[in-house]
């Protein structure tokens, strides 16, 4: 039994003011100011894009849909909210601050977004403002010092239990959604019929979803990010991969689940990716860096290819000579938290600075080592991408493919599975996997 967040947010707070204190400290600042962020508008028009707010804001307190809000807080000071609650009746205005939250703020609402200029310290460059450029209010604008967002972001890697809860809580949302998604596809659903189905269980409206998304049927699984929902059914259901997600507070899971029509081989490979997905799983932990498992997957997607015949050369061969990589294109995962694909993948340290990417592998997107709860994806694949695929049978390596198998498995377009993995020092916890088996 995970206790309640009310239990769980004052050490939170605790955790995010210290952090807040040292960077300060490292930038030579007196007080940190955080933007909400700003409702944006469509070119000529009156009608806002969705609202998304600033992570920075969002990582202090569980407000996700509120623009024109400032945080200002003064180390040794009790932080103070700028709520703005404006006078509206074109729009439902927020609801007065409630919950576990608003005791631990000096919480000042104002009517107007230009009136929270009158809560903040005075305008100074000691000031560390955080937020895009729009947000600015008079002569608080945005600085964004890269001394405070290094130290922030760096840190951000290492989850408190209340943001832990908190994606757990995301991941059982999401698995929902799957089940039903899934149950959609069995029933011969198109694309959009299946994301419709995802929403409703998952109680997202679009907006709300943390990424758009990846509903891709048949040949469509072989694009990496499909943005499209047809809503054509296609004549024959062969294969579902879908990458959806979910959010509590702010916090996301990111998860991917690939189904088949019974066809035996595709059976057999969403199998073996299943069963070196959970390998990986297994090696996030402390102190491994995270390129390790890249290489890794590599191996033994490699394998993977030999042993189901579809390519007939040794693995480590197909890995030094990029034949993997047609099939298997992507990083294996990035961090996950405020946002989907989380800060500071590439940072050296507090202080800022850069791990490079292994040679060969562009589209990694975290080098870092691991730290205790951190929270990872681990998500391989295997493909079948026409404009890969032209370039392989072009080249030298040609001959080792079994090309009639390969065409036969291009109509299911490809597999990916992801889960969302916490690093411990005992067995990793795997949020998606531990949700899926609750519904049970």
């Amino acid at each position: 039994m995970h206790p309640h967040l009310s239990d769980l947010y004052p050490a939170h707070l605790a955790t995010v003011l210290a952090r807040a204190d040292a960077a300060l400290a490292a930038a030579r600042c007196d007080h940190l100011l955080i933007a909400s962020g700003v409702l944006r508008y469509r070119f000529l028009d009156d009608s806002p894009y969705a609202f998304v707010a600033n992570p920075h804001f969002k990582h202090w307190l569980p407000l996700t849909e509120h623009p024109d809000c400032w945080i200002a807080y003064t180390p040794g000071s009790k932080p103070v909210l700028v709520y703005h609650q404006p006078a509206d009746y074109w729009h439902m205005p927020p609801q007065d601050p409630a919950g576990y939250w608003p005791e631990h703020f000096d919480v000042r609402v104002v009517r107007s977004a230009d009136e929270a200029m009158n809560h903040l310290p005075a305008a100074s460059e000691a000031n560390a403002i955080l937020g895009e450029p729009s947000a600015a209010i008079g002569d608080y604008v945005p600085n964004n010092p890269s001394p405070v967002l290094n130290h922030l972001h760096y840190h951000r890697a290492t989850k408190t239990p209340y943001e832990l809860q908190n994606m757990r809580a995301a991941s059982q949302r999401a698995a929902r959604a799957h089940r039903a998604a899934e149950a959609a596809f069995r029933d011969g659903q198109s694309e959009y019929d299946i994301h419709r189905a995802y929403t409703a269980a998952a109680a997202h409206s679009e907006s709300e979803l943390p990424y758009n998304n990846i509903v891709a049927l048949n040949r469509h699984g072989a694009v990496l990010h499909y943005q499209h929902q047809s809503r054509v059914k296609p004549a024959r259901h062969r294969s579902l991969l879908i990458d959806a997600g979910a959010q509590v507070h702010g916090y996301a899971a990111d998860v991917t689940r690939t189904y088949g029509d019974g066809d035996p081989e595709f059976a057999e490979l969403v199998a073996a990716v299943d069963a070196v997905q959970l390998h990986l799983v297994s090696l996030v932990r402390p102190g491994v860096p995270y390129p390790e498992i890249q290489l890794k997957a590599h191996q033994e997607l490699a394998e993977v290819l030999r042993r189901l015949d579809l390519v007939r050369m040794e693995p480590a061969s197909m890995v030094e000579t990029g034949v993997s990589s047609t099939f298997f294109p992507h990083g294996i995962g990035h961090y996950l938290g405020l946002q989907v694909h989380d800060v500071a993948g590439f940072q050296l340290d507090e202080t800022g600075g850069t791990i490079a990417k292994p040679e060969g592998h562009p589209y990694l997107r975290l080098t870092r080592t691991l730290t205790p709860d951190a929270v990872v994806t681990i998500e391989p694949g295997i493909y079948f991408i026409d404009m890969l695929l032209e370039r392989l049978m072009a080249g030298p390596h040609a001959a080792s493919v079994n090309w009639d198998k390969v065409r036969r498995l291009a109509e299911f377009g490809g597999v990916r599975i992801e889960d969302d993995v916490r690093a411990t020092e005992d067995a990793p916890e795997n949020l998606t996997r531990d949700a899926f088996a609750g519904l049970a």
